[in-house]
């Protein structure tokens, strides 16, 4: 028997670096900086979604309402809205009234030239009376024990001068005059209900008329596509004859002039005469009725007087909302809050922006980008499709991929200059000059639209949805589609059985991603089709209820709108917070309804996710 001897022990190899070594070697400092970078990543996120969360719930509830003198003799009356610590040096109270000075420097220790002094940052309103919206008021100017709560301060917000802060005197109307401020407020809360029929009377009527305006503008138009067929002018001869006051005389004259004119001419002026004519019978007696509400309106009137003592009149129909801010109940705060959240969510903007609601933003935003998302997936989906699918791998297919990858990091204002000369110069003038040539220069096409803007940020978004469609369309198995295959099938039947379905939630994480990226940007819609306020929405009930060429409102630019282009940018802070809180919520609901679809298809085809 052979006995082989027994390998001899190796010598243990020494370590070189030591403990430290044997750490790295297990990947320790690899987990602590994954995980503190995971830490810092979500700070900042949650930080930023609280602060826009903190600012944009609270915007819209009613705080009381503080008076306090200042040592200099003025009295103002605001709402605060906060208080911040500055350094307040000697050198800079060289401008203070002589009080006001001399109660800083009495807080001041011996020998510093500086110190923390506080200020409060009172919303004073008014801004129509005093110019301004928003006072510091510094700690050491206000008079000591000055500082109250009067019980009638009141809050009137109007439909185009701000908010109003003061006390009422007395109300003026038709039925007499109530002085004080219980018997005035009391005959305004009575009031009002009738004030506001008027003016939803008043808001009837303008919307009727300018329900007429079309009808006329196409009869306008038809005229002048006449002329330009037939080269004969018949545009003052169509206006003269539209007229409701002219003599029998007149008109005979005027239609012996008509008959005179070429045929297509001829029906066009007639047509527009007519509808000239029924324009002028329908709308006259409207616009008395809007004069006869208006007089009504001006008929009464409450006198509130500030808290520096003057009297200003203002028409109770003017009011959109008043309280007594200081007598409310917490129930009462609560329906104030919510008010304001019904009008934010359903209501026109008011005051540039600044105040009422955001309803053509929202309904722009939501229409914007399902068009873009109608536009931007099938198209992406189909070229991923052929490049992975169909296009014999290559250089020139690996060109391709790496230009659609570099095209994800192009600046978005590039795509919207480039979306203003290709889609509204080039292909929007063509569209007027084939079929809309009677209206220039007055563009149909050749602006900025819907239509325009949804295709420029769906080829912003093009490169994520090819890129999405292709990873989900290499993790379906190759043995799937050979199975297919030897089955009979053809290479399309494969795709379109096989492939598709199961690569359907990738390409929903591919759509999910456009969603967000497209609904979120604003540098190209300010080229293409965005404006601060739109006449009309682009989508509606009136034929053929969606209106590609519209211009529409949109949430992100009316944030940038409310931060820089306001005139009073103070006061619109808090509806920036507030709308971009909308925004966020408005993606995260379009997020969840793909996220709820894609879930469902992958627990239909759970072993082909990924």
């Amino acid at each position: 028997m052979n006995h082989r001897p027994a390998p001899a022990a190796l010598p243990a190899r020494r370590v070189r670096g030591g403990p430290a070594r044997s750490v790295v070697a297990g990947g320790e400092p690899a987990v602590w900086l994954s995980g503190a970078a995971l830490i810092i990543c979500l700070v900042m996120i949650f930080g930023l979604l609280g602060l826009i969360l903190w600012n944009g719930v609270g915007t819209f509830w009613p705080g009381h309402l503080v008076q306090v003198s200042l040592r200099n003799g003025d009295v103002l009356l605001g709402e605060p809205y906060g208080t911040e610590t500055y350094e307040l040096r000697r050198a800079s109270m060289a401008l203070l009234p002589d009080e006001a000075r001399a109660a800083a420097l009495a807080a001041f220790p011996e020998g510093e030239d500086a110190i923390d002094a506080v200020r409060v940052l009172l919303r004073t309103d008014n801004r129509r009376e005093s110019g301004s919206t928003f006072t510091y008021v510094n700690a050491f100017e206000v008079a000591p024990g000055s500082r109250t709560e009067p019980e009638w301060a009141v809050v009137l917000e109007r439909a185009d001068q701000g908010r109003f802060l003061g006390e009422p005197v007395r109300l003026i109307s038709p039925e007499g005059t109530f002085e004080g401020p219980a018997e005035a407020w009391a005959a305004f809360e009575r009031l009002r209900p009738a004030a506001l029929e008027r003016n939803e009377r008043a808001e009837e009527l303008e919307d009727a008329i300018a329900a007429s305006g079309p009808a006329l503008n196409e009869a306008r138009l038809r005229v002048r596509s006449a002329e330009m067929r037939t080269g004969v002018e018949g545009r003052s001869l169509a206006e003269a004859l539209a007229r409701s006051n002219l003599s029998e005389a007149e008109r005979g004259r005027l239609e012996a002039e008509l008959e005179e004119k070429p045929e297509p001419l001829r029906g066009a002026v007639a047509a527009f005469a007519e509808a000239g004519r029924r324009h002028a019978l329908l709308n006259a007696p409207r616009g008395q009725e809007m004069a006869e509400l208006a007089a009504q309106n001006a008929a009464e009137r409450l006198v509130m007087r500030t808290a520096a003592g003057r009297e200003v009149e203002i028409e109770t129909a003017e009011v959109v909302r008043g309280y007594r801010a200081n007598a409310l109940s917490w129930w009462g705060r609560l329906g104030v809050y919510l008010s304001r959240w019904w009008e934010f969510l359903s209501e026109e903007p008011r005051q540039a922006g600044t105040a009422g609601g955001v309803w053509p933003a929202i309904w722009g935003t939501v229409t914007m980008t399902l068009v873009m998302t109608v536009a931007v997936v099938p198209f992406g989906v189909l070229a991923a499709l052929y490049l992975r699918e169909y296009a014999a791998q290559g250089l020139v297919v690996s060109a391709v991929r790496v230009a659609v990858n570099n095209l994800a990091g192009v600046p978005s204002i590039v795509f919207g200059v480039f979306g203003l000369g290709f889609f509204c110069y080039l292909i929007g003038g063509g569209v007027d000059q084939l079929f809309y040539a009677e209206r220039l220069p007055d563009p149909t096409f050749g602006k900025g639209g819907l239509l325009w803007a949804s295709l420029t940020l769906a080829l912003l978004t093009l490169p994520v949805v090819i890129v999405a469609t292709e990873e989900a369309l290499s993790a379906v198995p190759n043995s799937m589609r050979e199975g297919s295959y030897a089955c009979g099938a053809s290479k399309w039947q494969t795709i379109r059985r096989i492939v598709l379905p199961r690569a359907l939630p990738g390409i929903l994480t591919g759509t999910i991603l456009a969603v967000a990226r497209g609904a979120g940007e604003v540098a190209p819609l300010m080229l293409v089709g965005a404006v601060n306020t739109a006449p009309a929405l682009p989508v509606d009930f009136e034929p053929p209820f969606v209106h590609p060429s519209r211009s529409f409102m949109h949430l992100g630019f009316h944030i940038y709108d409310l931060g820089f282009q306001a005139p009073d940018g103070d006061a619109a802070r808090p509806m920036v917070y507030t709308t971009m809180l909308l925004l966020i919520a408005l993606v995260a609901v379009l997020n969840l309804a793909a996220m709820w679809l894609r879930a469902r298809l992958r627990r239909r085809y759970v072993s082909a996710s990924f």
